[in-house]
C-alpha cells in the first residue's frame, strides 16, 4: 500500500472510528530505502500499512507510533546513530539509534489520528436537540436518533448513548442501548421512572450488571432546571466523566486521556526485542536468529549476527552492565 492507497485506507479508519497514527518520511539520507513524502499507517494492534523504511527502521516506527497513540502527542523521530548528528539535532526531536549495515538515516513525523467522542442521543425533544447541538459545538460527533429507529447498531463499546424518549417507548429503546454495549448509557426522567425501566428490563432477564451502569437521571444533578440547563448538565457529567478516565472507551482527542483499542488475536503483532549488539529493536519473527547457551537471539541484519557470533560473551557483558 502506498500513495492514495494509505489515504483511502485514512479515510476507511476514521470513518470507522478506530484510532490510529500516521507516520510521514520528511527527510532521508542515502541509502535509506525511503523517500521524502513516503507513508504508513498504524494500527492500534501494532499493524504497519505503507511504506516508510525497510526492515531497520519499521519496528521502532511501530513501537514509537503506539506510544504517540497513548499519548495523544505527535513525535518527530530521527532514525540513526548519534554520531551521524552530534549537536545538530534540534530540540523537541527524539533521536533513536538505529545501527544497520547502510549509513542511511530517516526523519519521521508520527501523528496520533484518534476518534473524536461519539455521542448518540435517542429521542426528538428540544433537550435533545439542545444536546445534539452542545455536543457539536465541542467537536463531538452527535447523533440524534428518533426512538423508533435506533437500534444498538447505531452505537459501539466507545460511543456514549443518552435515551430521551421521555415515556415514548423507553424500555424497548433503553433495551437495545444496553445490547449497544456503550461507554456511557443515560436515560433522561426520574428516578422513580427509572426504577420502572429497570425493574421491567430485570423482568425480562436483562443482566443486572448491565442495568447497574445505566445512569438515572443522566447527567449532573443541578436540581430544578429548564430542558436548556438539562442539556448542559448531562454535557458536563459526560465531560466530567471523560476527563476522569471513567469513560476509557469513550475517550477522544485530548492529549493523554485516548484510550487505545487492545488488539484482537488476529491483529496480534510479534513481540519487540532488542539487538544485543546494536540495541535496535527488532522483531521476534526475524529470519535471523541465533540460539546462544540455550537462549535465542535477533538480529536488525547478518552484520550484527555475525559480530554476536564471533564473541557473544563481549555483548552479553555489556548488557549485563547496561
Amino acid at each position: 500500500m502506498e500513495g492514495i492507497g494509505v489515504l483511502e485506507e485514512l479515510g476507511e479508519l476514521t470513518r470507522r472510528g478506530e484510532p490510529f497514527a500516521l507516520a510521514t518520511v520528511v527527510w532521508r539520507q542515502s541509502p535509506s530505502s525511503s523517500q521524502p513524502g513516503a507513508r504508513a499507517i498504524i494500527t492500534a494492534g501494532g499493524e504497519l500499512r505503507g511504506w516508510i523504511g525497510g526492515a531497520c527502521a519499521e519496528p521502532v516506527v511501530i513501537r514509537e507510533a503506539q506510544q504517540v497513540m497513548a499519548e495523544g502527542t505527535a513525535r518527530l523521530l530521527l532514525l540513526g546513530t548519534p554520531e551521524q548528528f552530534g549537536a545538530a539535532v534540534p530540540d523537541g526531536m527524539t533521536v533513536i539509534p538505529i545501527a544497520c549495515q547502510s549509513e542511511g538515516a530517516l526523519e519521521v513525523y508520527i501523528e496520533p489520528v484518534l476518534p473524536v467522542p461519539h455521542l448518540v442521543i435517542v429521542g426528538d425533544s428540544p433537550m435533545a436537540r439542545t444536546l445534539a447541538s452542545l455536543a457539536g459545538t465541542l467537536g463531538w460527533r452527535a447523533d440524534l436518533i428518533p426512538g423508533p429507529d435506533f437500534t444498538s447498531e447505531a452505537a459501539d463499546g466507545r460511543s456514549m448513548i443518552v435515551v430521551a424518549t421521555q415515556g415514548h417507548g423507553d424500555e424497548e429503546v433503553l433495551e437495545r442501548a444496553v445490547a449497544a454495549g456503550p461507554a456511557y448509557l443515560g436515560l433522561v426522567g426520574s428516578r422513580r421512572r427509572g426504577a420502572a425501566v429497570l425493574g421491567y428490563l430485570a423482568d425480562r432477564g436483562v443482566p443486572q450488571d448491565q442495568l447497574d451502569r445505566v445512569r438515572v437521571p443522566a447527567g449532573l444533578d443541578l436540581g430544578r432546571t429548564t430542558h436548556q440547563e438539562i442539556a448542559v448538565a448531562i454535557l458536563a457529567e459526560l465531560v466530567q466523566l471523560r476527563a476522569s478516565g471513567a469513560l476509557a472507551g469513550a475517550r477522544g482527542r485530548e492529549p493523554g486521556t485516548e484510550s487505545v483499542r487492545q488488539a484482537g488475536p488476529e491483529e496480534a503483532r510479534p513481540a519487540l526485542v532488542t539487538d544485543p549488539v546494536c540495541g535496535m529493536a527488532v522483531s521476534a519473527d526475524s529470519s535471523l536468529p541465533l540460539r546462544y547457551e540455550g537462549t535465542d537471539y535477533y538480529f536488525c541484519c547478518a552484520g550484527c549476527r555475525q559480530a554476536f557470533q564471533q564473541d557473544p560473551d563481549a555483548y552479553l557483558k555489556r548488557e549485563t552492565r547496561c
